[in-house]
Protein backbone atom coordinates (compact mmCIF):
# COMPACT_ATOMS: atom_id res chain seq x y z
CA UNK A 1 0.00 0.00 0.00
CA UNK A 2 1.44 3.27 -1.09
CA UNK A 3 1.29 6.54 1.02
CA UNK A 4 1.94 10.61 0.16
CA UNK A 5 4.80 11.23 1.49
CA UNK A 6 6.35 14.64 2.16
CA UNK A 7 9.86 14.97 3.27
CA UNK A 8 11.15 18.47 4.90
CA UNK A 9 14.79 19.56 3.78
CA UNK A 10 16.90 18.02 1.11
CA UNK A 11 19.86 17.90 1.87
CA UNK A 12 21.68 14.27 2.01
CA UNK A 13 19.24 12.57 4.59
CA UNK A 14 16.04 14.22 3.01
CA UNK A 15 16.87 13.81 -0.42
CA UNK A 16 18.03 10.29 0.10
CA UNK A 17 14.60 9.55 2.10
CA UNK A 18 12.53 10.87 -0.61
CA UNK A 19 14.58 8.89 -3.05
CA UNK A 20 13.85 4.92 -1.74
CA UNK A 21 10.52 6.53 -0.91
CA UNK A 22 9.72 7.29 -4.20
CA UNK A 23 11.32 3.79 -5.51
CA UNK A 24 9.09 1.89 -3.28
CA UNK A 25 6.23 3.51 -5.08
CA UNK A 26 4.97 6.40 -2.80
CA UNK A 27 4.21 10.11 -4.23
CA UNK A 28 6.57 12.61 -2.50
CA UNK A 29 6.66 16.15 -2.31
CA UNK A 30 10.35 17.44 -1.39
CA UNK A 31 10.51 20.77 0.13
CA UNK A 32 13.06 23.37 0.95
CA UNK A 33 13.66 26.68 1.42
CA UNK A 34 15.64 27.48 -1.80
CA UNK A 35 15.34 26.39 -4.87
CA UNK A 36 19.38 25.69 -5.67
CA UNK A 37 18.84 23.12 -2.36
CA UNK A 38 16.14 21.38 -4.43
CA UNK A 39 18.18 21.30 -7.53
CA UNK A 40 20.93 20.13 -5.60
CA UNK A 41 19.33 17.32 -3.66
CA UNK A 42 16.92 16.26 -6.87
CA UNK A 43 20.71 16.01 -9.09
CA UNK A 44 22.08 13.79 -6.15
CA UNK A 45 18.84 11.48 -5.97
CA UNK A 46 19.19 11.24 -10.19
CA UNK A 47 23.09 10.51 -9.69
CA UNK A 48 22.31 7.71 -7.72
CA UNK A 49 19.25 6.29 -9.23
CA UNK A 50 21.70 6.71 -12.50
CA UNK A 51 23.94 3.85 -10.17
CA UNK A 52 21.91 2.07 -9.41
CA UNK A 53 20.44 1.35 -13.18
CA UNK A 54 24.40 1.09 -14.23
CA UNK A 55 24.84 -2.16 -11.63
CA UNK A 56 21.43 -3.45 -12.79
CA UNK A 57 20.09 -2.63 -9.46
CA UNK A 58 16.88 -1.23 -11.21
CA UNK A 59 15.82 -0.12 -15.07
CA UNK A 60 15.90 2.77 -16.76
CA UNK A 61 11.96 2.84 -17.02
CA UNK A 62 11.78 2.12 -13.18
CA UNK A 63 14.28 5.26 -12.47
CA UNK A 64 12.35 7.58 -14.78
CA UNK A 65 8.92 6.34 -12.86
CA UNK A 66 10.47 7.00 -9.83
CA UNK A 67 11.64 10.43 -10.39
CA UNK A 68 7.88 10.78 -11.88
CA UNK A 69 6.48 10.44 -8.47
CA UNK A 70 8.95 13.11 -6.69
CA UNK A 71 7.73 16.71 -7.06
CA UNK A 72 9.90 19.78 -5.31
CA UNK A 73 8.71 23.03 -4.02
CA UNK A 74 9.76 25.72 -1.79
CA UNK A 75 6.07 25.27 0.00
CA UNK A 76 5.78 24.10 2.92
CA UNK A 77 2.21 24.17 2.56
CA UNK A 78 2.67 21.24 -0.22
CA UNK A 79 3.09 19.11 2.80
CA UNK A 80 -0.19 19.29 4.26
CA UNK A 81 -1.94 16.89 2.25
CA UNK A 82 0.71 14.42 2.63
CA UNK A 83 0.02 11.00 4.98
CA UNK A 84 3.27 11.06 6.38
CA UNK A 85 5.54 14.20 6.55
CA UNK A 86 9.24 13.76 7.26
CA UNK A 87 11.26 15.97 8.93
CA UNK A 88 15.28 16.16 7.95
CA UNK A 89 16.45 19.94 8.74
CA UNK A 90 19.64 20.31 10.39
CA UNK A 91 20.02 18.78 13.58
CA UNK A 92 18.83 21.70 16.34
CA UNK A 93 16.28 21.71 18.35
CA UNK A 94 15.13 25.39 17.95
CA UNK A 95 14.80 24.55 14.08
CA UNK A 96 12.94 21.45 14.29
CA UNK A 97 10.87 23.28 16.48
CA UNK A 98 9.72 26.04 14.43
CA UNK A 99 9.28 23.66 11.59
CA UNK A 100 6.90 21.41 13.81
CA UNK A 101 4.93 24.42 14.74
CA UNK A 102 3.99 25.27 10.86
CA UNK A 103 3.72 21.37 10.45
CA UNK A 104 1.05 21.49 13.26
CA UNK A 105 -0.93 24.03 11.32
CA UNK A 106 -0.69 22.56 7.86
CA UNK A 107 -0.98 19.23 8.08
CA UNK A 108 -4.18 16.97 7.74
CA UNK A 109 -5.87 15.46 10.58
CA UNK A 110 -3.97 12.18 11.20
CA UNK A 111 -0.88 12.71 9.46
CA UNK A 112 2.33 11.42 11.37
CA UNK A 113 4.65 13.99 11.63
CA UNK A 114 7.90 12.53 11.58
CA UNK A 115 11.45 13.63 12.87
CA UNK A 116 14.56 11.89 11.38
CA UNK A 117 16.19 13.46 14.49
CA UNK A 118 19.43 11.23 15.62
CA UNK A 119 19.52 12.60 19.14
CA UNK A 120 16.93 15.23 20.03
CA UNK A 121 14.28 13.89 22.25
CA UNK A 122 11.01 13.13 20.21
CA UNK A 123 9.10 14.39 23.47
CA UNK A 124 10.42 17.96 23.16
CA UNK A 125 9.64 18.30 19.56
CA UNK A 126 6.52 16.79 19.95
CA UNK A 127 5.60 19.54 22.58
CA UNK A 128 5.30 22.50 20.33
CA UNK A 129 2.73 20.78 18.76
CA UNK A 130 -1.42 20.17 19.54
CA UNK A 131 -0.92 16.46 18.42
CA UNK A 132 2.57 15.25 20.14
CA UNK A 133 0.33 11.58 19.95
CA UNK A 134 0.87 11.95 16.31
CA UNK A 135 4.82 12.61 16.06
CA UNK A 136 7.39 9.66 16.21
CA UNK A 137 10.94 9.12 15.75
CA UNK A 138 12.02 7.49 12.52
CA UNK A 139 15.68 7.95 12.00
CA UNK A 140 16.94 6.50 8.69
CA UNK A 141 21.16 6.33 8.56
CA UNK A 142 23.14 7.77 6.16
CA UNK A 143 23.50 7.38 3.12
CA UNK A 144 19.68 6.81 3.29
CA UNK A 145 19.88 4.46 -0.32
CA UNK A 146 22.33 1.55 1.62
CA UNK A 147 21.79 1.45 5.00
CA UNK A 148 19.00 -1.30 6.13
CA UNK A 149 18.09 0.05 9.82
CA UNK A 150 15.57 2.48 10.90
CA UNK A 151 14.97 3.69 14.60
CA UNK A 152 11.42 4.18 15.39
CA UNK A 153 11.33 6.50 18.57
CA UNK A 154 8.21 6.46 21.19
CA UNK A 155 7.77 10.07 22.42
CA UNK A 156 6.40 10.29 25.37
CA UNK A 157 3.11 10.79 24.06
CA UNK A 158 3.72 8.65 20.82
CA UNK A 159 0.07 6.60 19.98
CA UNK A 160 0.97 3.33 19.04
CA UNK A 161 -1.16 4.04 16.00
CA UNK A 162 1.88 6.57 14.56
CA UNK A 163 4.19 4.15 15.54
CA UNK A 164 2.85 0.97 13.22
CA UNK A 165 2.08 4.02 10.55
CA UNK A 166 5.50 4.95 10.39
CA UNK A 167 7.18 1.30 11.02
CA UNK A 168 4.37 0.20 7.67
CA UNK A 169 6.28 3.61 6.18
CA UNK A 170 10.51 2.17 7.16
CA UNK A 171 9.43 -1.22 5.97
CA UNK A 172 7.79 -0.27 2.72
CA UNK A 173 10.97 1.40 1.17
CA UNK A 174 13.29 -1.74 2.00
CA UNK A 175 14.31 -1.10 6.08
CA UNK A 176 14.53 -3.66 9.03
CA UNK A 177 13.03 -1.32 12.18
CA UNK A 178 14.00 -1.35 15.60
CA UNK A 179 11.67 0.49 18.11
CA UNK A 180 13.00 2.68 21.18
CA UNK A 181 9.98 2.29 23.98
CA UNK A 182 11.61 5.10 26.14
CA UNK A 183 12.67 8.80 24.39
CA UNK A 184 16.13 8.88 26.34
CA UNK A 185 18.40 11.15 24.86
CA UNK A 186 20.54 9.78 21.77
CA UNK A 187 17.98 6.94 21.60
CA UNK A 188 19.95 3.31 21.25
CA UNK A 189 21.84 3.69 18.00
CA UNK A 190 23.46 7.30 18.41
CA UNK A 191 23.67 6.71 22.20
CA UNK A 192 26.16 3.68 21.83
CA UNK A 193 28.10 5.01 18.75
CA UNK A 194 28.96 8.72 20.50
CA UNK A 195 30.27 6.83 23.34
CA UNK A 196 32.28 5.24 21.89
CA UNK A 197 33.63 7.78 19.20
CA UNK A 198 33.99 10.21 22.47
CA UNK A 199 36.40 7.31 23.88
CA UNK A 200 38.21 6.37 20.46
CA UNK A 201 39.16 10.24 20.43
CA UNK A 202 39.89 10.54 23.46
CA UNK A 203 42.62 7.92 23.11
CA UNK A 204 43.74 9.19 19.75
CA UNK A 205 43.62 12.95 21.41
CA UNK A 206 46.25 12.07 23.91
CA UNK A 207 48.54 9.83 22.17
CA UNK A 208 47.69 6.27 22.87
CA UNK A 209 47.17 5.07 19.89
CA UNK A 210 47.12 6.41 16.02
CA UNK A 211 43.62 6.66 14.42
CA UNK A 212 44.47 3.80 12.20
CA UNK A 213 45.46 1.58 15.24
CA UNK A 214 42.14 2.38 17.18
CA UNK A 215 40.14 1.54 14.09
CA UNK A 216 42.02 -1.66 13.75
CA UNK A 217 41.33 -2.75 17.52
CA UNK A 218 37.45 -2.27 16.52
CA UNK A 219 37.33 -4.00 13.64
CA UNK A 220 39.66 -6.91 14.37
CA UNK A 221 38.80 -7.25 17.72
CA UNK A 222 35.27 -6.55 17.97
CA UNK A 223 33.88 -7.69 14.26
CA UNK A 224 33.22 -4.01 13.22
CA UNK A 225 32.54 -3.20 9.84
CA UNK A 226 34.30 0.22 10.53
CA UNK A 227 36.40 2.09 13.13
CA UNK A 228 34.64 4.64 15.18
CA UNK A 229 37.15 6.79 13.69
CA UNK A 230 36.19 5.97 10.16
CA UNK A 231 32.74 6.09 11.57
CA UNK A 232 33.19 9.37 12.81
CA UNK A 233 34.97 10.78 9.45
CA UNK A 234 31.54 9.33 6.85
CA UNK A 235 29.03 10.51 9.28
CA UNK A 236 30.45 13.98 9.76
CA UNK A 237 32.43 15.24 12.66
CA UNK A 238 30.67 18.33 13.37
CA UNK A 239 27.18 15.69 13.16
CA UNK A 240 28.65 13.62 16.38
CA UNK A 241 29.77 16.33 18.22
CA UNK A 242 26.44 18.14 17.95
CA UNK A 243 25.11 14.36 18.84
CA UNK A 244 27.60 14.34 21.82
CA UNK A 245 26.31 17.93 23.26
CA UNK A 246 22.97 17.00 22.87
CA UNK A 247 23.04 13.77 24.80
CA UNK A 248 25.78 14.81 27.42
CA UNK A 249 23.33 17.89 28.05
CA UNK A 250 20.42 15.90 28.76
CA UNK A 251 22.86 13.24 30.88
CA UNK A 252 25.20 15.08 32.12
CA UNK A 253 27.14 11.76 31.57
CA UNK A 254 30.59 12.74 31.32
CA UNK A 255 31.20 9.58 28.90
CA UNK A 256 29.60 11.97 26.27
CA UNK A 257 31.52 15.27 26.84
CA UNK A 258 33.10 15.36 23.73
CA UNK A 259 36.90 15.85 23.45
CA UNK A 260 38.54 19.30 23.01
CA UNK A 261 40.16 17.91 19.35
CA UNK A 262 36.75 17.44 18.08
CA UNK A 263 35.45 20.92 18.64
CA UNK A 264 38.70 22.48 17.07
CA UNK A 265 38.54 19.96 13.95
CA UNK A 266 35.09 21.56 13.67
CA UNK A 267 35.83 25.07 13.73
CA UNK A 268 38.92 24.25 11.39
CA UNK A 269 36.37 23.05 8.63
CA UNK A 270 38.29 19.15 8.78
CA UNK A 271 34.55 17.58 9.33
CA UNK A 272 35.29 14.11 7.63
CA UNK A 273 34.97 12.93 4.18
CA UNK A 274 32.50 15.32 3.00
CA UNK A 275 35.65 18.40 3.77
CA UNK A 276 38.50 15.97 2.50
CA UNK A 277 39.97 15.86 5.98
CA UNK A 278 38.76 14.33 8.89
CA UNK A 279 41.18 11.94 11.20
CA UNK A 280 42.03 10.61 7.72
CA UNK A 281 42.79 12.25 4.51
CA UNK A 282 39.98 12.15 1.53
CA UNK A 283 42.39 13.96 -1.03
CA UNK A 284 40.76 17.29 -2.53
CA UNK A 285 37.74 19.07 -1.34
Amino acid sequence: MTSSIAVVGAGLMGSGIAQVSAAAGHDVVLRDVTDAALTRGLDGIRASYAKFVSKGRMTQDEMDAALGRITTTTDLGAAGTADIIVEAVFEQLEIKEAVFRELDKIAKPGAVLATNTSAIPITRIAAVTERPEDVVGVHFFSPVPMMQLVELVRGYKTSDAALATARTFAESVGKTCVVVNRDVAGFVTTRLITALVVEAVKLYESGVASAEDIDTACRLGFGHAMGPLATADLTGVDILLHAAHNIYSETQDTKFAAPEIMARMVTAGDLGRKSGQGFYPYGEK
